[in-house]
């Protein structure tokens, strides 16, 4: 039984930092780039790889070559392995630095929320209130489109034309959700235009009642220790921010 226990934790081990370092390389990650990490052979490594595979959790885009996370295998990473980063102090003061100052429309705030999430996360970010079914604030789109997976031009074509498409946006965005943080990865967008897409969604509200999303947009391979962190912190300086006014 302990050895079942001791397996089962060291494949949940293997797996976060397959995920850990694919996020980080883009790259598909090899059994020796993990052996060393565990003090254990390439080939033992390997099995674990082939189990994990089997399970739907890892595939190869090479017959021979190193593992990337499937959305499965992502998803799993979200619900059981994240280890969820605190933001930086600096980041906090950052973000609570760019709402100071007279607060004019709310256009306004919001423009510069979504210009808050791209900054810091480095990632496309959207922005949308309720009541507005057909007007979007984003920005950054440049640094999605900078990942590896959208080199490809009807990759990017693809993914222009829906955020484009703002009712299409908005209805995925405004699906229904308990999470402070709603995580949806590739094919859980159900829009084959961002299956190579994630998207982190969180609420903002004013005196207790939900008036908006905020929304990152990024590749599967987006950081989610740090994205879900972020959406929590700038959701709770938008809330009271918007509760002063």
């Amino acid at each position: 039984m302990v050895r079942t226990t001791d397996y089962e934790s060291r494949k949940k081990a293997v797996l976060a930092a397959t995920i850990n370092k694919y996020i980080k390389k883009a790259i598909p990650i090899s059994s020796e780039d993990l052996a060393k990490d565990f003090s254990l052979s390439s080939a033992t490594i390997r099995n674990i790889f082939s189990d994990l595979e089997e399970g739907g959790y890892l595939t190869h885009p090479y017959t021979s070559g190193g593992r990337i996370p499937t959305s499965k295998g992502y998803r799993y990473y979200i619900d059981y392995l994240i280890l969820q980063m605190e933001l930086l102090a600096n980041e906090k003061e950052s973000i609570v630095r760019e709402y100071k100052g007279e607060i004019k429309k709310l256009e306004d705030v919001l423009e510069k929320t979504s210009d808050i999430i791209s900054t810091i996360t480095h990632y496309a970010s959207i922005v949308c209130l309720s009541e507005w079914q057909d007007k979007l604030f984003y920005k950054g789109i440049s640094f999605t489109l900078e990942q590896p997976e959208f080199q490809d031009s009807n990759c990017i074509k693809f993914l222009i034309k829906m955020i484009e498409d703002k009712q299409r946006l908005f209805s995925i965005i405004n699906r229904e959700f308990k999470e402070k943080v709603k995580v949806y990865i590739g094919e859980e967008l159900d829009c084959p235009e961002m299956k190579n897409c994630s998207l982190a969604v969180s609420n903002y509200s004013v005196k207790k009642k939900p008036l908006g999303r905020l929304a990152v947009l990024g590749p599967t391979r987006m950081e989610y220790n740090h994205i879900i962190p972020t959406l929590e912190y700038v959701s709770g300086v938008l809330t009271d921010l918007l509760d002063t006014v």
